[in-house]
Parts: C-alpha cells; structure tokens; sequence
C-alpha cells in the first residue's frame, strides 16, 4: 500500500514538474520526421485561424504556375471592408506578383492576398476550387477556408490540420523564404518602402526558424505557425487563441525551452493551461504534506 502511495505521490509530482503552463487555447507540437507529439492541448478543437489562412493562399497561388514577374494592380476590391484593417499597399499600386505574395506572406497584407485570389486564373470563383481540392489533397478533414485572407471567422482549423498544413507549406522553397525574412524593401509606385515579418521572432537571438505565419483577429485571438530547432532538435508548433500578442510570444519561448528538455531530450506530456498551473501545484503540495515520513 505504502509503496502505491508514495509511486502516486512521485508521479503527481512530476506531471506538476514537467507539464508546460501555456496560455493559447489550442497548442500542438510535433516533432519533425518523427511525428512524435511532443506536446498538446486542445489539438482537435475546431476555431478560426486569421491569417494562417494566407499559407494556403500560397501554396495554391504557386501550384498554379503562374507568372511570378507579371504586375498585379491592386484594385478598389481587395480592400478589406470586413474589418477595415488598415494596408501599406495602396489602392492603384501595380507590384509584380513576386512581391504581392511577399507582403501577403511577410507582412500579412490583407490586400495582397485578395488580389492573389482575384488575380488566379478563372477568378475568386476558381481560386475556391483550388483551395478545397488542396484541403483535400493534404488530408484536412476540419479545415474550411473560405476566403484568402483570413478576415473571416468562418475559416476555420484545428492544431492538428495545421500541423499538416505547416509541414506542406515548408516543402515550398519560396514560402519558407519569404516566412523567414525580417524585412525587405518593395517598390510602390516608384517608392521603397520597407515591410516587416509580423513575427518577431524572426532574426530574434537564439531562434532558429525554417517557417513562419502569424495570424490575428478578434474571433482567432493571436496565432502562430513556426517550424524550429532548438538543441539540435527540429518540430513544428501551432498556437490557436493566445489572447495577447505577448502570451503568444511567451507560449513559443516556453516551448523552445520545453524541446531541450531538463537533459537536452524532449518530453512528451500534455500542455495545461495557465489558469490550472496554481491548482495543479497546490494538489503537488497538499499531496506531499499529506504522505510526508
């Protein structure tokens, strides 16, 4: 009996030791080539993705083939009348598509992802169809989309699909690029004008990224999609719902970490969120107080 107590006792008190306290909503991590979960919450909770979306954007935007040097004008149509997000890029600018899916990308622009839609071959009409066949090719099951920018609430996903949606973006040479730049100059309308990632991450000190997208609305809360390594060690992660761009930020460092582990090897346990962390190290202490010699 005592030796079942005291192996209660150890196992409260390490699941209170090792399990990681994150704040975003839904969280999945998992570890690259191997696609061993490394950690997880909510993973299968279907919610709106924001910006994630322009990551599909992309990829269907480059199966197409299609002129990456040819202009694109941005048109009265591609502003955002949903949320009234503001845009860098200005109504009439005429950019080449290469640099249109860079501040899509990049950047986050609404507008230029819209005219990537617009601009597809066949229409927005035709870009739809591609989107639903490409969730159907990669085998997302709880993913809709139904516009390119992710303004909509109704463009929604779970952890799971996006992990898979991450490791097939990654296999395009150019959105891993893009993704991964802090900064780059564009010309609009014989201007350079300078665009940042709108992940901060990147270029950051001590962060080695091979992917990026971020995403935000009020209905997504903050998001991200990253693929790292850290200590040696490659995973991709997904974060649905932080609720300050902060908490997001805190949540992927928290992860790193976690990745190494206490003996440079990664655990595998379930994510808690932050509001269980103070519940879960009161029932740690009351059980060593309990069962104490």
């Amino acid at each position: 009996m005592l030796k079942k107590i005291v192996a209660l006792l150890l196992s409260t008190i390490a699941t209170a030791a090792l399990a990681v306290p994150l704040g975003s909503q839904s969280v999945l991590v998992v570890e690259d080539g191997t696609g061993k979960v490394l950690l997880e919450k909510n993973s299968t909770v279907q919610v709106p993705i924001a910006s994630l979306t322009k990551l599909m954007t992309a990829m269907v935007v480059l199966d197409s083939k299609q002129d990456m040097d040819a202009p694109i004008n941005i048109d009265k149509s591609d502003v955002d009348m949903l949320k009234h997000s503001t845009s860098r890029v200005p109504v009439g600018a005429e950019i080449s598509r290469r640099d249109v899916l860079q501040l899509a990308l990049m950047s986050s622009d609404n507008r230029a992802a819209a005219s990537l839609a617009r601009t597809f071959p066949g229409g927005t009409a035709s870009f739809a169809a591609a989107v639903n066949a490409k969730i159907k090719s990669l085998g997302l099951t709880q993913t809709v989309i139904e516009e390119p920018t992710g303004l909509s609430p109704n463009n929604r996903s779970t952890a799971t699909d996006l992990v898979k949606m991450a490791v097939a973006a990654s296999a395009y040479p150019e959105i891993r690029r893009i993704t991964t730049d802090k900064t780059d100059i564009i010309n609009i309308n014989g201007r350079q004008v300078e665009y940042h990632n709108t992940n901060r991450l990147v270029g950051a000190k001590g962060w080695d990224i091979g992917m990026s997208k971020t995403g935000y609305t009020e209905e997504a809360g903050r998001c991200l999609i990253m693929r790292i390594k850290s200590a040696g060690k490659n995973a991709t992660l997904v974060l649905l719902n932080a609720k300050a761009n902060s908490a997001r930020l805190m949540d992927a460092l928290k992860i790193r970490r976690f990745m190494a582990g206490p003996d440079g090897e990664p655990e595998v346990v379930a994510a808690v969120s932050t509001r269980h962390k103070k519940r879960v190290r009161a029932r740690a202490s009351s059980n060593r107080r309990r069962h104490a010699p």
